[in-house]
């Protein structure tokens, strides 16, 4: 929890994990739309630059989008996307993580900013 006297200061955390590694890419932005999903997959690719990258994830309208298209094309052929089953959050490995980051680290915390809760992250 962060006391705000006005209105909400939000920030989204999007990430990917390596299941058999435990390596994240995770990156905070104001909002979470197609742009900054488009914006994570670039983040997996550059931290990967000679490997091929597969992600599962979910069918979420943030996940269909020209410039995510785009990304997949720049690729060429490096990233492969695998749609997990539709209402199946817990075949993806990042739930895991959220869930641990809910539960372990903001739960029932008193954070003075935003930027102090980025920080445990």
């Amino acid at each position: 929890m962060i006391p705000t006297p006005r209105q909400p200061y939000k920030r989204y955390g999007l990430g990917a994990v390596n299941y058999h590694m435990g390596e994240t890419v995770v990156i905070f932005r104001p909002r979470k739309r197609r742009r900054e999903v488009a914006e994570l997959l670039q983040a997996i690719l550059d931290k990967h630059p000679h490997e091929t990258v597969y992600v599962a994830w979910d069918n979420s309208s943030t996940h269909q989008d020209n410039e995510v298209e785009a990304v997949v094309r720049g690729a060429a052929g490096r990233l492969v996307l695998l749609y997990l089953p539709t209402y199946r959050p817990w075949l993806n490995p990042i739930e895991m993580l959220w869930r641990h980051f809910r539960r372990e680290v903001t739960h029932c915390e008193l954070f003075d900013s935003v930027k102090a809760l980025l920080m445990t992250a």
